[in-house]
């Protein structure tokens, strides 16, 4: 009679299983609903925008690739893990802060890592170890990416205007505009290549994980999947250019401009996926989790006893639950009190006519003052809007507070980067855009946030700063300041120093009346 193996695999109980997972099931869903304004954010941008709609797909996706890997997981003991509270910790940390500084992509972000810190803590890190990749694909949900449009814009209209004057056309380019002899263009956001970077980069990841077995081969195939739309959509821009000029702009001006755009970009994926198959793996077994240099972080200590499922599940929803009901805490705080916004006149300049039919577009300010100002024949726009606490839609950084809209029918943008100026013999940066009206007029504008009376052009500090501010119940005011002056090609160094002059001689005032407005 022969000896039974001893190292049989040792598969937990059917009841383990079913009990761990329907809890687990039953806290994510209640995290859902506690954090339910987080989940309807992503879902509304999914809805509206054609750029994220596969979000829908995400966690659905997420759930297939676990029952994919049903029997692998069913070897796993299911098994609470209080380290799992440390991440849900930080993360809801994270998400007070975003929500404090209504910046929904890093609270989106911090939900999802909520969700794998509850896992991990009813179910143990050897389950999210074993489960990493699933877990891991729902921060694909999250609809992030807007901030690369303006800079995909600009290697857009670089590549193509680089190709056409490579090709021997004549291009004369202003920013986001270029003029070619058979017609002109515009780079718009349409044209940044967003939507095809983000789908690749999630079909690529995708594709990479089940035809791939190699940890190298999945992450390089993700870097090509990364690289390649950048570079198809700048060809596909110049191709569109290209049908245009050779047809005297009779091709690829209405709807064939899109449909040219998708076919293409889908002849280039299934050229990338194509490429990718010669060395694909998906014949070959999953490695194990611990081959060698791979090794998997310890799973909790074992020696001692369980503890009661129920009872972990509730420090979990008590832990998650602290954050919303701080941050509901927060927003039901009454505003304080804010009169009028007002600024006196120094440094010799005088109220004076407008002189310009543009408006820029902020959004959601408490306060605002427009006034014109003129001194020895120069005329400055002042546009002060005022946030006296930041919450969702009233906040002074937002990414609807621009100097125009895009298809703006009497303005265009022709140039948007910072600067460092001089300003009262200190230099510090601005916002400095150029605007082109159809009346011919040009605007020089500068434009920086006020905070705690320092001015600062960078966003993610700025967000940072009020952020903490409005959590330790500190002031969390700021002010949008913003001047704009007439200006030719052969003024502008006048023009520049029309905006330090006035900048630093209605500086005092501003600050001033930034205090006033708070009204604390």
């Amino acid at each position: 009679m022969s000896a039974l193996p001893d190292a049989l695999p040792a598969v937990p109980p059917r009841s383990n299983w079913l009990l761990s997972g329907a809890l687990t099931l039953g806290v994510l869903l209640i995290l859902a609903g506690v954090f339910w304004p987080t989940v309807y954010s992503m879902v509304e941008i999914w809805e509206r925008s054609e750029t994220f709609t596969h979000g829908y797909l995400i966690f659905p996706i997420s759930a297939w690739l676990l029952w994919r890997q049903r029997h692998e997981l069913a070897q796993v003991r299911p098994r609470p893990d209080l380290r799992g509270l440390i991440l849900l910790a930080a993360a809801g940390a994270g998400w007070l802060l975003a929500d404090a500084g209504s910046v929904n992509v890093v609270a989106q972000y911090a939900f999802i890592a909520m969700l794998i810190a509850a896992v991990w803590t009813l179910l143990g890190w050897t389950f999210v170890w074993a489960a990493f990749f699933p877990l891991m694909f729902l921060f694909f949900a999250v609809p992030v990416g807007e901030f690369l449009i303006q800079p995909l814009m600009g290697v857009t209209a670089d590549f193509t205007v680089a190709m056409l004057q490579f090709t021997g056309i004549p291009v004369y380019r202003e920013g986001m505009f270029f003029s070619i002899p058979s017609g002109d263009w515009s780079v718009v956001e349409g044209c940044s290549g967003l939507r095809y970077l983000i789908a690749s980069v999630t079909l690529g990841v995708l594709y990479a994980y089940l035809t791939y077995r190699s940890w190298k081969r999945r992450l390089l195939f993700s870097i090509a999947a990364i690289i390649v739309p950048i570079f198809a959509n700048s060809g596909r821009a110049y191709m569109i250019v290209m049908i245009a000029h050779l047809s005297d702009m009779q091709l690829a001006l209405g709807v064939d401009h899109y449909i040219y755009g998708w076919v293409f970009f889908g002849l280039v994926m299934l050229l990338l996926f194509w490429i990718g198959s010669f060395w694909r793996e998906d014949d070959q077994p999953e490695p194990s989790q611990s081959e060698p240099g791979v090794a998997p972080p310890a799973a909790a200590p074992a020696g001692r006893a369980a503890r009661p499922r129920l009872q972990v599940a509730i420090i979990v929803l008590l832990v998650a639950g602290l954050w919303p009901a701080y941050a509901s805490w927060l927003t039901a705080r009454p505003l304080p009190a804010m009169p009028a916004l007002q600024v006196e006149s120094q440094g010799g300049w005088q109220a004076g006519e407008t002189f310009t039919s543009w408006t820029p577009h902020w959004v959601g300010a408490n306060r605002q003052l427009r006034q014109s100002y003129a001194q020895a024949g120069r005329n400055v726009l002042l546009e002060l809007n005022y946030y006296v606490t930041q919450r969702q839609g009233a906040e002074l950084i937002n990414s609807q507070n621009f100097m125009i809209r895009q298809k703006d029918p009497a303005w265009s943008n022709v140039g948007e980067t910072r600067v460092t100026v001089e300003i009262g013999g200190v230099s510090r940066q601005v916002r400095q855009a150029k605007l082109r009206g159809s009346d011919g007029q040009r605007l020089l504008v500068w434009q920086w946030n006020l905070i705690n009376q320092h001015p600062t052009v960078n966003d993610h500090a700025a967000k940072l700063i009020l952020a903490l501010d409005r959590v330790r119940l500190q002031r969390d005011d700021g002010l949008s300041v913003l001047i704009a002056t007439p200006y030719d090609a052969a003024e502008h160094a006048t023009a520049v120093a029309t905006l330090a002059r006035f900048a630093a001689d209605m500086a005092p005032a501003i600050g001033r009346a930034l205090d006033q407005v708070d009204g604390q």
